[in-house]
């Protein structure tokens, strides 16, 4: 007997039973008590909307960013596919005559990293700050027009978030004004480098500059690796790829060692330090905090990507949830045309006790990341002017902001896959490998544990000049202002009566000053009066940042609803109506999960934690007739979700059964090795069988 193996596995030409997905998510958006289209406006503007749709129209006709089969590419395709993207959105940029804007646009919707991520993340920015006149026009200009390929060689494999423990080395020879790039021991190697394994041509490597036997620390160096003419490592460089991560796969995170290796002079980056290219002696920059600014913007922009990673999960989870139908809820049947039909998982409360705390959480980190972009621009004007009052406490809140916002995202995207039941697990789901490539993020740019105590010292350090009367108060500076509330009645307590009394702004906005200012008091106490160590306390002071930004979150949030000119006049009331849900929301189903330190401050009472609990509840319930336009508003197309689940037109069975036929193992109806490994078996069992039936 033959047969054609060659034919493909097609799924029967049917219906999903009914109601269709369309329906229910149509059904859905009929309950909205506002105008999706106009929050997005607000919060994107329409200018920004009107540029995703012109590059969204481009990306979805071109063959290098289809992303049809990119649950089902190896590691080597990823790679490979990537730099067929990079290549050619450098090409469609020119044909197009995109902004910087539109290209942003464009890898955002892309939505998958690439070996050219940390050019544009890192390389770029890093040149763009901290370089002279002269170094860009070397290095920067011809980094622009992708002449050359850049990363950012900071993290070595024995040495991460200490950056002062850098064993990369950068020894000044006057004689011959170069740096010798040297690379000591294994642990010194530069090690999950983005771009850095097969891409890049040059890096910025973090080394310590030594200079006349003196070892100043880690500072910056622009550095040629690979030839420009076959792209192979340049003599005295050892470079590669570090192999397969959990996720993150479509970048060559790569390693680097350097053999007494060679630069010139002005591939030290000297836009703060500086050293003479005669004598070798160090020239120290006139601050040390000018350098704080980038880091700002970029942990800054960390945050509001948090916002896109919380609208993309809950935009997936939240529509299929309004589709998917489990069981039937004998207490509250829903009906379809007179007939019972098994209850969306949507209308159960614990789904949006998991689901409406995430959208709500999604439009919180909107409107802080927005404020922190806001702030940098204000303080990066002010430093030029020699005022460097805002930086400090701007610094210190985007570490603690970055730490925490960052863990809310990753814990939220699995939150949301499971919420997703079976399905969620399959990558189809568009949640899986989105979690995995999302991951990093709570490690680079700062450990997330390890980021916390900075923003700790900082809070101390505030406290303590609030007790002697050396702090002044300031709408830049929140800290000092909660701090300077709490020791003026250390003994505050709630003023709740009702369950609907915690939905009063001011009694939120107290409610977490005072909270994160008792921490921050307590901590205080155990390091200066009782002598406790910085090492016995990290416990706490993990918790003192993460209150401090939780208030941040909140009050950004709360603010914004109240001053913001674009919400104000009788148009835009039923949208402020529902992001003031969204605000108290967030508000209090944070404070239920940190309800332990409101009890122990001694702020919240018990029969108050049990109005609160109840007040939640009364929450969901307003917002659960929203929750489809709230993540409609998102405006996040189908192209950027890539999900069966999300889709806007609800289509899910169909688009996983469609999904399922694209695998490659169902290109063929029978699979390799079949002869060998599972016919030896199935043939001994089959004859055996004739022959119990001859006797």
């Amino acid at each position: 007997m033959s047969f054609d193996n060659n034919v493909a596995t097609k799924f029967p030409n049917l219906a999903p039973k009914g109601p269709s997905g369309e329906l229910f998510l149509a059904n859905e958006r009929a309950k909205a008590t506002f105008d999706v289209e106009e929050l997005s406006k607000f919060m994107y503007t329409e200018g920004q909307l009107q540029k995703i749709n012109k590059v969204l129209q481009v990306l979805e006709s071109d063959p290098a960013f289809d992303k049809t089969n990119r649950y089902y590419e190896s590691r080597e395709d990823k790679i490979t596919t990537s730099l067929w993207k990079d290549r050619r959105l450098i090409e469609v940029a020119k044909e197009q005559n995109w902004d910087a804007r539109d290209f942003q646009i464009a890898n955002l919707l892309f939505d998958q990293s690439s070996p050219f991520t940390l050019h544009y993340n890192m390389f770029i920015p890093t040149l763009q700050t901290q370089t002279t006149d002269e170094q860009k026009k070397l290095f920067l200009e011809p980094a622009l027009k992708h002449e050359i390929i850049g990363c950012y060689a900071q993290t070595e494999l024995g040495h991460g978030s200490n950056v002062q423990g850098l064993e990369t080395t950068a020894t000044y020879i006057p004689e011959t004004q170069e740096f010798e790039l040297h690379s000591p021991t294994l642990t010194s190697s530069k090690w999950w480098i983005g771009g850095l394994g097969k891409a890049a041509t040059h890096a910025i490597v973090m080394a310590r500059l030594i200079t006349d036997g003196k070892d100043f620390g880690p500072h910056p160096f622009c550095v040629h690796i690979r030839s420009l003419e076959d792209h192979r490592p340049l003599k005295g460089i050892t470079v590669g790829d570090i192999g397969p991560k959990f996720g993150f796969n479509s970048v060559d995170n790569g390693f680097i060692m350097f053999d007494h290796y060679r630069i010139p002079h002005v591939s030290f980056l000297a836009k703060y330090s500086q050293i003479n290219k005669s004598t070798g002696e160090y020239i120290k920059p006139p601050n040390a905090k000018l350098s704080y600014g980038t880091m700002v913007y970029v942990r800054a922009n960390l945050i509001m990507n948090v916002h896109f990673a919380l609208a993309k999960a809950t935009t997936i989870a939240v529509r299929y949830s309004a589709v998917r139908q489990q069981f039937v809820d004998a207490s509250n049947p829903r009906k379809w045309d007179n007939k019972i039909i098994e209850t969306p998982v949507l209308d159960y409360t614990m789904q949006q006790y998991r689901l409406l705390p995430t959208v709500a959480s999604a439009y919180a980190c909107f409107f802080t990341g927005r404020e922190m972009l806001r702030l940098y621009n204000l303080n990066q004007k002010a430093m030029q002017q020699g005022n460097f009052s805002i930086l400090a406490d701007l610094h210190a809140s985007s570490s603690g902001l970055k730490s925490l916002t960052t863990t809310m995202a990753s814990d939220a995207i699995e939150d949301c896959r499971r919420a997703c039941g079976g399905h969620g697990y399959s990558l189809f789901s568009g949640l899986g490998q989105f979690y995995q490539d999302y991951l990093p993020n709570v490690t680079w740019e700062g450990d997330n544990y390890i980021l916390t105590q900075q923003t700790a010292r900082h809070l101390l350090k505030t406290f303590r000049n609030v007790i002697a009367g050396k702090a002044e108060v300031s709408e830049y500076n929140q800290t000092v202002n909660y701090l300077t509330q709490f020791m003026q009645n250390p003994k505050a307590k709630c003023p709740v009566t009702k369950p609907s009394d915690f939905l009063n702004p001011e009694m939120i906005l107290s409610a977490f000053g005072f909270r994160a200012a008792y921490g921050i008091s307590q901590v205080a106490e155990q390091l200066d009066r009782h002598g406790r160590s910085w090492n016995s306390m990290l416990v706490e002071i993990n918790r003192i940042s993460r209150a401090h930004c939780q208030f941040i979150l909140v009050r950004n949030f709360i603010v914004t609803l109240q001053n913001d000119s674009q919400l104000s006049g009788p148009q835009k009331k039923p949208i402020v109506h529902v992001l003031r849900l969204l605000a108290c929301l967030f508000a209090l189903t944070t404070m239920e999960k940190e309800l332990s330190e409101f009890l122990v401050s001694g702020y919240l009472s018990s029969e108050q934690s049990q109005m609160l609990k109840q007040q939640v509840i009364e929450l969901l319930d307003k917002v659960r007739p929203e929750a489809v336009s709230l993540v409609d508003a998102f405006a996040l197309p189908d192209y950027f979700l890539h999900s069966a689940l999300g889709r806007y037109d609800g289509r899910v069975y169909e688009s996983m059964t469609e999904m399922a036929e694209r695998e490659p193992l169902n290109h063929t109806l029978v699979v390799d090795g079949y002869k060998e490994c599972i016919q030896p078996f199935v043939k001994k069992v089959r004859n055996t069988n004739t022959e119990t039936a001859k006797l």
